[in-house]
This record gives structure tokens, C-alpha cells and sequence, in this order.
């Protein structure tokens, strides 16, 4: 398939090889400074930009039928406008905030124990995340996105960033390492013991194979998706 790169950075040259790997071809590749971009020969499109980028390069997809991926996060406040924009044009369009697949295994992990935690109100709960220091937003969209589950089971109100107080918060804590591609941690604590789960990503082409696949499956379908989608139907 032929796809666009936008946004070609880090992950966008991961992708990118990952991609020639599998037999791929590479016809677009836009930068920060890319506003307008032509999509004739474009099969799918794959956005890891940046926050402030990400809403006009999946509005412009979508307005030319092109297929789009996207796993840039920090723009989220504008993602019902895309969605109903998607439906409106009958698009194809998938968001992940992580498309490892270990993470979306992790994903399911962590929803599977936030469920079985719902009754043991002895423990309390907090989500640590630690990335690389050019990570723009904070915390990440995983961290946010293991905060649902924990959040609905808990009966809690929002997540917070940093240290809380409150009982009906849950806290994220967030560090920036340099060299450091990803670790998100859910604990568990209590007087007696800790339950805890972890998923530490050791380099980028998980994040990067997980975002072909995601391309690779979207091909000749119209709709919204997960990367639930994508991997367990």
C-alpha cells in the first residue's frame, strides 16, 4: 500500500522502516512546517505529529476519503469534531493513544483488574508513567486511557496529575527521562500488600508495527475505530 507520513519525526522514521520492511511504499512524508499536502496515490495515511498539527492533518484526510490513522495525542479536546466529521463524510479513521500491541494487551490487563478491584476498597490506586524528555504532553494519552477503566470501577470522579488527597481522585504520576521510550505502571496499595502491573516499552518499533497493522487492516473499511478493533474482532 502506499501510505503518507505526516508528521516525520522519531516515529515517523520507525514507522517508515517498519513499513519498506513489510513491502510498503512511502509517497508523502510532511513536517511541522506541512500545512498543505497533496494525497493523490495515497492508500492510508499514519499521523504521529504534534498536537497542534494533528486536527487539521486528520480533517484534510478525511475530507479526501483518504484513510488515517493517528496516534498523536494532546489534541484530544477537538476528537467529537472529528468524529462526527468522519461520520459525515463516511470516513475511515482510527485513534489510538498507544498503537503497541503490548500496550493494548496491557490495556485490557488493566480493565480486566480494575473490575476485580471494584469490591476491595482497601487498596488505593495510581497510575505512574515515564517518558522521553521531547514528550510534549503530560501525562500521555496511555496513562489517561488506563485511567478509565480504574475510574468507572472506582467509582472516582477524574484523574489528577500528581499526588491527591482526595479519595474520589485518582493520581497520575508523571516524569520526563531522557532515553526513555515508555513505562506506565498501575499499583495497587494497601496496609499489607501491593498489587502491581507495569509495561515498559524498550524501543520504538512496537509502537511502530502496531501503527502498520492498524494501517494494513483499515484498508476498504469505512467507519471509527479502536485498536480493539484491530486486534480482538
Amino acid at each position: 500500500m502506499n501510505i503518507a507520513l505526516l508528521g516525520y519525526g522519531k516515529m515517523g522514521r520507525a514507522i517508515e522502516k517498519i513499513a519498506l520492511q513489510k513491502g510498503h511504499k512511502i509517497v508523502l512524508k510532511t513536517n511541522r512546517n506541512s500545512d498543505i499536502f497533496n494525497l493523490e496515490n495515497v492508500d492510508v495515511a499514519i499521523d504521529f505529529s504534534t498536537p497542534h498539527k494533528a486536527f487539521n492533518n486528520i480533517y484534510t484526510c478525511l475530507s479526501n476519503k483518504t484513510p488515517i490513522i493517528s496516534g498523536t495525542t494532546g489534541w484530544l479536546e477537538k476528537y467529537d469534531e472529528i468524529i462526527a466529521f468522519c461520520k459525515k463524510k463516511n470516513g475511515s479513521f482510527i485513534y489510538a493513544s498507544n498503537f503497541s500491541l503490548g500496550v493494548n494487551l496491557f490495556f485490557e490487563l488493566n480493565a480486566k483488574l480494575a473490575k476485580l478491584m471494584k469490591d476491595h476498597k482497601g487498596y488505593n490506586v495510581a497510575i505512574e508513567e515515564i517518558h522521553h524528555t521531547q514528550k510534549l504532553d503530560v501525562p500521555s494519552g496511555t496513562a489517561i486511557s488506563l485511567a478509565k477503566p480504574i475510574l468507572k470501577n472506582y467509582n472516582m470522579q477524574k484523574w489528577v496529575l500528581g499526588v491527591t488527597n482526595n479519595d474520589d481522585e485518582l493520581p497520575i504520576i508523571a516524569n520526563r527521562i531522557d532515553k526513555i521510550h515508555g513505562t506506565h505502571c498501575v499499583k495497587y496499595t494497601s496496609k499489607i500488600d501491593e498489587i502491581e502491573i507495569k509495561h515498559t516499552a524498550r524501543s520504538r518499533e512496537g509502537f511502530a508495527l502496531g501503527a502498520i497493522i492498524a494501517a494494513e487492516w483499515l484498508i476498504n473499511k469505512e467507519g471509527i475505530f479502536t485498536m480493539k478493533d484491530v486486534l480482538f474482532k
